[in-house]
């Protein structure tokens, strides 16, 4: 089947830099023509343009880009600001013509790359609903037939006939979002647009392009919002400096980009991005198993330990501090956060050197990895702060000893519990049911009930 969407050897370049010489004006070419010393400001002129010239510098914001998406897929573009992902956009829902290679779209493009793309201020909401809706190619009578249906989604009924230079971000967002999103696509292209929006919004917008790909149609998502991306889509793309770093599933995607990012190869001790007085260093965390034996990986329902080794400026003796740590997924969502203030226990003065050790009993995480955010406090003061300190890597466990393992999809954490049936008293009970002895209407007892 052939793609809905094919980008082959992709370049797009730019001239960045001033020019230092204006372009001259016909009445300065006229003046110039009565002046004597022509040839003199020729010689300068040409002389100028080399030297701006030689500072001219160019910029491939794409190179070489290649890959294809097909009908009906929903694909994550993402990258470190300045990777090409708008750049890549704006070529698709072509708003900037390429350098090099070429984009072959097989459908109708919505798009919906910045806010209020295609307003007019002056107009109403009402007008530039229709004036917006045609510039992305919807008849006036698909417009009518899903006016009602936009106006709704938008949630901006009162102010349907003010000017929508009144209108503040969020109201420019949702109805731009609520047009482009109701024109009926074969391709719909949204950029990071939607963190103008509340959480309610955007929870409505994913699910609205949600409601797109089920409908068989393409959706092109770019978003820093890792659980966005792996909610919404199936497929990713990883750009980085302008070229295509990994092309595969939406979960391969951002561990790709996520490894690719940050801080987190360096060693612990050699970290420079670190906040507070350095009255205490952590240097390095090390995982391991209840009898102190270091672990690469661990079990879901694991007894283990965290340590985190530190170092003390002895000239002041540190003393009544917290050690915490927080985990969270590789999506930036928190799991749990501990500390040793929740727990009650006391350091004391500390020694110049030694290990904070945590012990975690029956690991409550289903397989998956995870990242650690660690910090020494003070009070309200940090001693030592590090963002993504270590990684902790989860595998299958046999967490409720019934050879059953829940998969980290359906929740990032595991909770021991117990189940029993109470039976209750039921009037007019029909066939089959429990009485308040707790015997069925149908001669059914305990014995021979499952």
């Amino acid at each position: 089947m052939k793609p809905i969407i094919t980008v082959e050897h992709l370049g797009k370049q730019y001239l960045i830099g001033k020019r230092k010489v204006a372009y001259a004006t016909a009445r300065d070419g006229l003046a110039q023509l009565f002046r004597a010393t022509v040839a003199r400001a020729l010689r300068n002129q040409k002389k100028a343009d080399r030297d701006a010239m030689s500072e001219r510098k160019y910029l491939w914001a794409l190179n070489d880009v290649c890959f294809e998406v097909a009908a009906g897929e929903t694909v994550g573009i993402i990258g470190r600001n300045g990777a090409g992902k708008s750049t890549l956009l704006k070529i698709l829902s072509r708003i900037t013509e390429p350098t090099t290679g070429c984009v072959e779209l097989y459908g109708r493009v919505a798009s919906l790359l910045e806010v209020g793309t295609g307003f007019h201020p002056e107009l109403t909401g009402r007008e530039n609903i229709y004036m917006n809706g045609a510039i992305l190619g919807m008849r006036r009578a698909e417009i009518k037939r899903n006016f009602d249906e936009i106006v709704q989604f938008a949630e901006i009924e009162k102010f349907l006939d003010t000017p929508v230079k009144h209108y503040s971000s969020g109201m420019y967002m949702r109805l731009a979002f609520a047009v482009a999103a109701h024109i009926e696509p074969e391709i719909l292209i949204v950029d990071e647009v939607l963190s103008v929006g509340d959480a309610q919004f955007q929870k409505k917008c994913l699910g609205k392009m949600n409601e797109v790909a089920r409908h068989g149609r393409t959706v092109l998502f770019v978003s820093h919002n890792m659980a966005a991306v792996a909610n919404l889509c199936r497929r990713g793309v990883v750009l980085r400096d302008g070229q295509v770093q990994f092309v595969g599933t939406q979960t391969d995607a951002i561990t790709e980009y996520l490894a690719s990012t940050g801080d987190r190869r360096t060693p612990l001790r050699e970290r420079t991005d670190r906040v507070g007085t350095g009255e205490v260093r952590l240097t390095g965390i090390e995982v391991t198993n209840s009898d102190g034996v270091a672990l690469d990986a661990v079990a879901s329902g694991q007894n283990i330990e965290i340590r985190f080794h530190y170092e003390a400026d002895a000239s002041r003796c540190p003393s009544n501090i917290v050690v915490g740590f927080i985990v969270t997924t590789q999506y930036d969502v928190p799991v749990f956060l501990q500390h040793n203030r929740l727990t009650g226990d006391c350091f004391g003065a500390l020694p110049t050197a030694g290990a904070f050790v945590c012990r975690l009993p029956k690991l409550p995480l289903p397989p998956s990895r995870y990242r650690i955010t660690c910090s020494v406090m003070r009070g309200d003061e940090y001693l030592d702060m590090v963002t993504d300190a270590g990684e902790l890597t989860v595998v299958e466990g046999d967490f409720y000893s019934t050879g059953e393992v829940v998969p980290a999809t359906h929740g990032c954490c595991l909770v021991a519990a117990s189940w029993q049936l109470e039976p209750g008293m039921k009037i007019d009970a029909p066939a089959g049911a429990l009485t308040s002895e707790g015997a069925s209407t149908d001669g059914c007892n305990e014995d021979r009930c499952v």
